[in-house]
């Protein structure tokens, strides 16, 4: 419909909008709050100072009405607009301290929160690293921006190489399960490892290059370590968008409804192939 076309650039414009301001946020924010999440990830003063930008720019907007941040253990009633949003303020945060990218993703629902990704008519992340670029996808396809400091944007159309490069997997290795071990073995023996320790950073690589990105269930986590709802879901649309594939080791994320706001999931994304390999590896 015309109008959810409307309201999701709408998003994507106070997303463009609120990035430089995130970003100019970093300074003096690097060191870690006395509070925890809903999760219980200690937060630092740029997850929350993110937070309170975001909400206050998708807030003003009259299609949103619910909101959700990984940071806040509830949904937030913003208005009656059709839209609920959800958002990973500052995806990979504790890599400030040592100025390393970060990032932020948003997804965009047409249901009441917690969401299924079929859900989803649009999703995006921003990348904070040497420059500010948003990738934002929606069932027309995807798009990378490079963000001036005044919200300004330039765009290009993006797609997953077909001939992958890189590989990016999470968790530590004696954490690993057996089966997974052997999947990680046999890519690194083809792929080159890209792994920054923030999702979007480490996405964005895979959508430039080809290959995969993993977070795996490991052995005393079996759901793995990122929220369903934040950050697999939207990044899952946004890679299976742009042509590549995704999984919890037995379906498309795009099929998980979680049942819970901060519930977690395994998470593979890249080529169509090496995230089928991982389905057959876990089996």
């Amino acid at each position: 419909m015309m109008s959810d076309v409307v309201q999701v650039a709408d998003v994507f414009d106070a997303l463009a909008a609120a990035a430089p301001e995130i970003r100019a946020g970093f300074a003096g924010r690097r060191g870690e709050t006395d509070d925890r999440n809903a999760t219980g990830d200690r937060q630092i003063h740029a997850d929350l100072h993110a937070d309170e930008v975001l909400r206050a720019h998708f807030g003003a907007l009259d299609g949103v009405g619910q909101y959700a941040s990984e940071e806040c253990e509830s949904v937030r009633d913003l208005g009656d607009g059709p839209l609920s949003v959800t958002v990973d303020p500052l995806d990979g945060s504790s890599n400030l301290g040592a100025n390393n990218p970060t990032g932020t993703i948003v997804g965009v629902y047409d249901a009441p929160l917690p969401a299924s990704g079929r859900d989803l008519i649009a999703a995006a992340y921003v990348l904070y690293g040497p420059l500010t670029t948003m990738v934002a996808a929606t069932d027309d396809g995807v798009t990378r921006y490079e963000i001036a400091p005044d919200g300004r944007r330039e765009g290009e159309s993006v797609s997953l190489p077909a001939d992958p490069t890189v590989y990016g997997f999470g968790g530590r290795l004696p954490d690993w399960t057996d089966d997974f071990t052997d999947y990680a073995r046999d890519v690194e023996d083809e792929l080159k490892l890209r792994y920054s320790g923030a999702m979007v950073a480490d996405v964005n690589q895979v959508l430039t290059y080809g290959g995969v990105f993993a977070y795996p269930g490991l052995r005393d986590r079996p759901e793995g370590k990122l929220r369903t709802q934040f950050e697999a879901v939207p990044m899952a649309y946004i890679v299976e968008t742009a042509g590549g594939a995704s999984t919890d080791g037995r379906r498309s994320l795009l099929d998980v409804r979680p049942s819970e706001l901060h519930e977690r999931t395994p998470v593979y994304l890249g080529n169509d192939g090496l995230v089928r390999r991982a389905e057959r590896a876990l089996a």
